[in-house]
């Protein structure tokens, strides 16, 4: 990750970009990931179809890659370790959504249940956030 890092950094010294506004380049992540999204506009595939598609698979590969630029620009310009912050999300994600609870109530093409544990869990979580934020 390290070496991906540098690099990016090199690229954005190279052109002037180094000094860009975090607003700016969350903006272009949204625009990218909106980008990536409008590759799936008017269809529900599987991942076995979408692999068998060649021209999809190129198109996906271009727009997550301008996600994951754009992303790495925002953690190398303000300092972050990139790793650590995917490695540290991964695990409050296993903590908040233990895998013995919410498997049992995925359903297929990645739907829930409404009275699922995770759908329940998000619900409490984002109550939680609403009265901590009134506070």
């Amino acid at each position: 990750m390290k070496i991906v890092e540098k690099e990016i950094y090199t690229y954005l010294k190279e052109r002037g970009w180094d000094n860009n506004r975090p607003s700016d380049i969350a903006k272009s992540i949204c625009i990218e990931a909106a980008e990536l999204l409008e590759v799936f506009q008017w269809a529900s595939v599987s991942i076995e179809e979408t692999k068998k598609d060649f021209e999809k698979m190129e198109e996906i590969k271009k727009e997550l890659a301008d996600v994951f630029i754009y992303a790495l620009n925002m953690t190398v310009l303000l300092g972050l370790d990139t790793e650590r912050i995917i490695t540290d999300k991964i695990a409050y994600v296993k903590k908040k959504y233990p895998a013995e609870l919410v498997r049992k109530d995925t359903i297929r093409n990645f739907g829930f249940t409404n009275n699922s544990a995770y759908l329940n869990i998000k619900k409490q979580y984002r109550k939680k956030k609403f009265k901590d934020s009134k506070m």
